[in-house]
């Protein structure tokens, strides 16, 4: 089974929104297990002691290496990813989380106050990762959507084995616009506004290529930086 750990302060906040819609069907169903671990329970004191004063000064608290390191050792397993989620690490991408959703499943770290000890990322080698270019009050959000977007991809958790195919990102484009019924609809400013014809017309043929059509358009339109990286056509992605 597809595993999924958090260590954090603050274990209730587990599983939030992975206990709804396709995540959560899933996970009461068993295609993945969820566990959240408090760190505090690795505390020295009778106080729950997990954070420190920073060496040289400055703002803010760290959490304390000892408690946390003992905490990973805890319920770290061989050949088990070990993340921490960080502003200053590398952005998650679908191909990081098609390649974890591969294997037994992830250790997610949660970080509060000003971060965590570095002593203890180089002694666990954990991997640092970042979900956006802004900061969090805590790393747990950010695990959860680590977790979102590796247990859909898990097998039997979408309805249709192809539905991800054309997703944004899994071949280096954004995906194309969608519409359903009504064909003609009016918006609140009073237009009226009618689906494409193409996407009425039946030929399946030309439907696909339209759609290509607008994806290569809206990324390169919205973004240029994918669209600078992404595979010449007739060549394998690498």
């Amino acid at each position: 089974m597809w595993t999924a750990k958090a260590l954090t302060l603050f274990p209730e906040m587990f599983p939030g929104p992975l206990g709804a819609s396709l995540a959560g069907k899933a996970l009461t169903e068993g295609t993945w297990a969820l566990e959240a671990v408090d760190i505090r329970r690795f505390a020295r004191d009778r106080h729950g002691t997990v954070d420190d004063a920073p060496f040289g000064g400055g703002a803010g608290m760290v959490m304390k290496p000892d408690v946390l390191s003992d905490a990973i050792a805890a319920v770290a397993l061989p050949g088990v990813p070990k993340m921490l989620m960080s502003p200053r690490g590398a952005p998650f991408s679908q191909a990081r989380a098609r390649k974890l959703a591969g294997g037994p499943g992830v250790l997610l770290v949660c970080g509060r106050f000003e971060g965590i000890d570095e002593r203890v990322i180089e002694a666990h080698g954990l991997e640092e990762v970042s979900v956006g270019d802004f900061v969090l009050s805590g790393g747990e959000i950010a695990a959860m959507v680590v977790m979102d977007c590796c247990v859909r991809l898990l097998p039997g958790v979408m309805g249709a084995a192809q539905s991800g195919d054309e997703e944004s990102f899994e071949d280096g484009l954004l995906e194309y616009p969608h519409y359903t019924r009504p064909a003609t609809w009016a918006g609140p400013d009073g237009i009226e506004r009618r689906v494409p014809e193409i996407l009425v017309s039946g030929h399946h043929g030309k439907v696909a290529e339209w759609r290509l059509r607008q994806r290569e358009e809206i990324t390169r339109r919205r973004r240029p930086d994918l669209w600078e990286r992404r595979p010449a056509k007739g060549t394998d992605e690498k």
